[in-house]
Parts: C-alpha cells; sequence; structure tokens
C-alpha cells in the first residue's frame, strides 16, 4: 500500500532512445477500469503482475496503488476477461538528475502517441526537464492507460 505521485509529459522526439538505460516491452489489460479503482493486470518483460490503483487527488499527481507480482500464466489467463482493448507498449527508463523518466512508445490503436511520466517522492520536487519532455498532461484522463484502451489515441 502507497501513495503514487508522479507528473505525465507528451514527448517531442525519439531523443530519450539514446539516452535510455533500459527498455522493455509490456502488455497490460483491465479487469476494471473505472476511476474509483483500476484493477490491471500486466506482463512486464518476463514477469506478471497485478495492480490496483484508487483515484487521484485534485491535481492528478497522486493517488493509491497496490502492486503484487504474480505469475505470467496467469496474468495472460487474466488478460482473456479483461476489458476490450489491451495496451501494448515499449517501455524505456531514461536516468534525468537524480530522477528517472519512464517513457512509453504505444503501438497498435495509441501508436504515435509517446508519453514520460516521473515518479516523486512529494507533488514540490523539483526536477531537471530532458529537452525532448513536452506539454505536461499530469491529470487529463485521456492520457491515462485505462482510458487509452476504451479511446485510443489514433481515433482523437
Amino acid at each position: 500500500m502507497a501513495q503514487e505521485i508522479e507528473r505525465k509529459f507528451l514527448v517531442t522526439s525519439d531523443a530519450f532512445k539514446n539516452e535510455a538505460a533500459r527498455q522493455m516491452r509490456i502488455t497490460q489489460g483491465y479487469l476494471s477500469s473505472v476511476p474509483e479503482r483500476t484493477v490491471r493486470v500486466r506482463i512486464k518483460g518476463d514477469k506478471g503482475y497485478i495492480t490496483i490503483k484508487g483515484m487521484g487527488s485534485a491535481s492528478g499527481a497522486s493517488r493509491y496503488e497496490w502492486e503484487k507480482e504474480i505469475p505470467v500464466t496467469e496474468v495472460e489467463e487474466l488478460l482473456k476477461i479483461c476489458e476490450p482493448g489491451v495496451i501494448d507498449k515499449t517501455r524505456y527508463e531514461v536516468k534525468s538528475g537524480k530522477f528517472t523518466f519512464e517513457v512509453d512508445e504505444f503501438y497498435g490503436e495509441n501508436q504515435g502517441l509517446v508519453v514520460a511520466e516521473i515518479e516523486l517522492s512529494s507533488e514540490g520536487d523539483q526536477f531537471e526537464k530532458p529537452e525532448w519532455l513536452g506539454e505536461e498532461v499530469t491529470g487529463d484522463a485521456r492520457f491515462y492507460n485505462s482510458m487509452l484502451m476504451k479511446n485510443p489515441y489514433t481515433k482523437w
């Protein structure tokens, strides 16, 4: 059980790929996508996870998050009963000062969307903004993965 504090930005170029320390493919689906409690299952690289997130704060920067590792075979089974609209993306980890940006490049119906998230210890934390970081979209529900599966980027 933890409070997650993160800010989200659009990405303006592929320059982040040259700075990435790691990258991995992520496939995820939602058992529940209601804003009060999203329940997500995810295959991240060779590991499986189930995650429950609560409602966001007024700014959209913080919310309750609970996550547990589960076998990939169980995620594969749960994906069969998920709501329509599986999310497929590559996540790049890019160090910037004392923080790490997670940059997600989406595929399928969200092709063309690239979003960077930075996890902070408090909403007031200051951080370096790399030159490829664009407009902030923290709190804009259209960019939540749970919304992208219902209203994909290519249909905006």
